[in-house]
């Protein structure tokens, strides 16, 4: 049931105002299509996650072997999370139920998670350290499944107003506005989908019977434009620009999951490839930009060629490589006298597995930036010609969305650990 989340962040989805009423497109809210919805993971300390592995597993031993007030002190207490909350395992991870302040043994595994967008972090999967993890994420949350994660609206930003991705996402806004996340499928094994009751067919009696789940979120990754009343998702009349859209979500969505589900890595044509021309430094700061030389400066390190389009790439009206960048330099080097805790447990010198993140990172966005002309031609399009407005989803009895649809499936494949050992039952 909706309500109250741990901490007393209030879950309880909120009716969508109208849209179309200032700007951009209209159509129907992204909140109706794909009504169920979460928010952001909340983890209460930013010690349990990290842009490399090895720091989490260190930060975890030196907690464990501590004791007393500096154990107390390095954990970092909240309301919602202390060394003795009771809490159930994540579910689909085998970490412990046991009271924290009895730990001992050796840190889980750190899984890979998308840190807002397109950027890809580790978190230590423990739900003793995470305030609010959102289980119903993690349920739902398998090879089949897919996240769409919404970006905080900045008046007049021509960026993207959602991304995707494969892993597990926590919902990080760039701007500092939680965005929601929006799974494809409803429970796993791509069962389900995430869509209002109704829509699929009255979608095939428009465009064809060729129209699935997965076409409809790459047409929501081409089409979709914030508003003040949330994302709008405009639908053409004509099953030609449905084609075209589709076609081009398709693509979208091909780079973003950035070669997981089967899907070929991103690659930039030969020549235009970013290669490293100077080594970075142990320490790369600060990072510039030439956009005659096209090069992009580490300290002394030299990455090229580097697209204007890669380094111009903003989401949430926040530059997409600066962002990237600053997070790993913050955690790198010897710690200053701002660092404290766990935090201050980090990489002495630059990784080389970031330097390879980056030259992956700047090829995904110079081709998501050739493909915004793209976007704005379509957006351009729907808004001048006829679509398939509220109206006619109200008319066909897809709206208004009934309030089972924006809650969380029913899953409980397995039996879920609970606190100490025992079972949870949901």
């Amino acid at each position: 049931m909706p309500g109250k989340a741990a901490g007393g962040e209030d879950d309880t989805v909120a009716a969508p105002a109208a849209a179309g009423s200032g700007e951009g497109p209209r159509g129907p809210l992204l909140d109706d299509l794909m009504p169920w919805s979460v928010r952001p993971v909340r983890t209460g300390r930013t010690w349990v996650t990290a842009p490399d592995a090895a720091s989490l597993r260190a930060r975890w031993d030196r907690l464990v072997r501590a004791s007393g007030e500096e154990r107390e002190r390095l954990f970092a207490p909240t309301r919602a999370r202390t060394q003795h909350t009771a809490v159930t395992a994540l579910p689909g991870r085998s970490g412990g139920t046991g009271r924290f302040a009895r730990e001992t043994g050796p840190c889980p595994e750190p899984v890979r998670i998308a840190h807002g967008p397109y950027d890809e972090q580790w978190l230590i999967p423990d739900h003793r350290l995470i305030d609010v993890a959102r289980p119903e994420l993690w349920r739902v949350a398998d090879d089949h499944q897919l996240f769409l994660v919404e970006h905080g609206r900045v008046p007049n930003d021509p960026g993207p107003a959602v991304s995707v991705t494969a892993l597990l996402p926590d919902g990080h806004s760039p701007a500092g506005r939680p965005g929601r996340v929006r799974p494809l499928y409803r429970r796993p094994g791509g069962l389900e989908p995430n869509l209002a009751p109704g829509l699929l067919p009255v979608l095939r009696a428009r465009y064809g019977q060729a129209v699935t789940a997965e076409s409809v979120l790459a047409w929501i990754l081409a089409a979709a434009r914030p508003s003040p009343a949330g994302c709008v998702v405009p639908l053409p009349a004509d099953a030609a620009r449905w084609a075209e859209g589709v076609e081009l979500g398709r693509e979208l969505l091909r780079l973003q999951l950035r070669g997981a589900r089967g899907a070929e890595r991103p690659r930039l044509p030969g020549g235009q490839r970013p290669y490293v021309r100077a080594a970075v430094p142990p320490v790369p700061v600060p990072l510039s930009y030439d956009a005659g030389e096209r090069v992009l400066a580490l300290g002394t390190g030299r990455v090229s060629p580097v697209p204007a389009g890669a380094w111009e790439f903003r989401v949430s009206g926040v530059r997409t490589l600066e962002l990237w960048f600053e997070r790993r330099a913050a955690v790198c080097g010897a710690p200053g006298a701002d660092a404290a805790g766990l935090d201050a447990v980090r990489p002495r010198a630059w990784p080389q597995e970031w330097t390879s993140e980056l030259l992956d990172l700047v090829t995904l966005l110079a081709l998501l930036a050739e493909l915004r002309p793209r976007q704005e031609e379509l957006a351009g399009a729907l808004a001048a010609g006829p679509g398939t407005g509220e109206d006619e989803l109200r008319a066909a009895g897809v709206l208004p969305v009934g309030e089972p649809a924006r809650r969380p499936a029913s899953v409980l494949d397995h039996q879920e650990e609970g606190p100490d050992g025992q079972f949870a039952l949901l």
